[in-house]
């Protein structure tokens, strides 16, 4: 009789496993059939295909209007050739504190001298030092995805006591 009870058992336990498995074969199948493709369009995938041409950079030296508040600023000039590395920064030969006035460049904001407690240091600090991290030069290209973002100005906000 126990073993009779074993045997069921073990019938019952391999159903369901078989069960399960057919089950992640299905939803592979299915999720299979809903992913897009993205490798380009059907062919010879080995075929080479030529790049897209690299975006003219905006190189006019005009500062950007920012379309949210804390937006980092974009780059209004070429960086080209600019070493950017744990030993160097070229970008702080222009916009450090001590050298933006001399070299006319906007002074990086002081929040950059700021650790994550608020606390203010001599110098850039480490988690600041990277600038392409959160600043990108402006290229003239052709959007991605259309934009329709309208500043407050834009959407007859009034200022605070213009009433």
């Amino acid at each position: 009789m126990r073993s009779q009870d074993r045997t069921r058992r073990l019938i019952v336990r391999q159903g369901w496993i078989a069960a399960m498995i057919g089950a992640a074969i299905i939803a592979t199948g299915a999720m299979a059939q809903t992913v897009p493709e993205l490798s380009g369009p059907q062919g010879d995938r080995m075929q080479t295909l030529p790049a897209d041409p690299l975006p003219k950079w905006i190189v006019d030296d005009l500062r950007k209007m920012r379309a949210y508040p804390e937006q980092p600023p974009v780059i209004p000039h070429s960086i080209d050739g600019y070493q950017l590395s744990v030993n160097t920064n070229r970008c702080l030969s222009c916009h450090k504190r001590e050298f933006s006035q001399d070299a006319g460049a906007p002074m990086i904001s002081i929040t950059h001298y700021m650790t994550r407690e608020g606390q203010m240091l001599a110098d850039v600090s480490p988690r600041r030092y990277f600038c392409t991290a959160c600043h990108v030069p402006q290229a003239d290209t052709k959007p991605l995805v259309s934009n329709t973002f309208k500043d407050m100005s834009e959407m007859g906000v009034t200022q605070a006591g213009s009433e």
